[in-house]
């Protein structure tokens, strides 16, 4: 790809905008998949709780959450108008158990302790201020409350050429660093591979990725 095609992949992830981010937002949820259901698996959600995703994307997966117990409510927020209003269109079907807020990507429009669990996959290349937004999301976490965070590690999001544009990289250490500095301090790391189809869709690379399992 050349570099201002990368540069406009790199700001889809990020963003979805338009018919081009629709089509990036049906391209990460194939190729996210597995990183989202481990995540699911990971926050061991139970009966009656409610359920916070941060960057849901087109939100495909949902029906993977609610299936996992009984009378769960499912919230989902994202920066991407495009990526809102997708997953509102796939998951009408669910419409009275989940609900999608689009929000500016700093504060969550959330009271204090509203939340059973929450999980995020790879979002955090995009976070601006990351610390402070670890307190927010510690903020609307319940007491004893679950945060799983699944992101690439750096060495194999370096390979990556879209990378190189707006994305901050992290790897094991350097998270459980950052995690350090904010309110959280109980972590647990898990660490998995997986072979997925590139975004261009010509080959198959070898993923290693983090499932970081954060406690209040």
């Amino acid at each position: 790809m050349e570099k201002d095609e990368l540069k406009i992949l790199a700001q889809n992830l990020a963003n979805p905008q338009g018919e081009k981010g629709i089509e990036i937002g049906e391209m990460m949820n194939a190729t996210n998949i597995s990183m989202t259901l481990e995540s699911i698996k990971t926050l061991l959600i139970e009966d009656d709780e409610d359920i916070l995703e941060i960057g849901h994307g087109n939100a495909g997966h949902v029906k993977n959450i609610l299936n996992r117990a009984k009378n769960l409510k499912y919230t989902g927020v994202d920066i991407s108008e495009t990526m809102h209003n997708e997953a509102k269109k796939l998951n009408k079907d669910f419409e009275n158990q989940a609900k999608f807020v689009l929000y500016e990507g700093k504060k969550l429009p959330f009271d204090d302790k509203t939340f059973d669990k929450i999980l995020s996959v790879n979002t955090v290349y995009f976070w601006e201020e990351p610390v402070e937004f670890l307190n927010e999301i510690y903020r609307v976490l319940k007491k004893d409350g679950t945060f799983v965070l699944t992101f690439g590690q750096r060495k194999f999001m370096e390979t990556l050429p879209f990378t190189e544009y707006d994305f901050t990289l992290y790897s094991n250490r350097e998270m459980e660093q950052l995690v350090s500095q904010s309110h959280f301090k109980r972590m647990k790391i898990s660490e998995k591979e997986e072979d997925i189809p590139s975004k261009s869709g010509n080959e198959t690379i070898h993923r290693i990725y983090t499932v970081l399992t954060i406690k209040k």
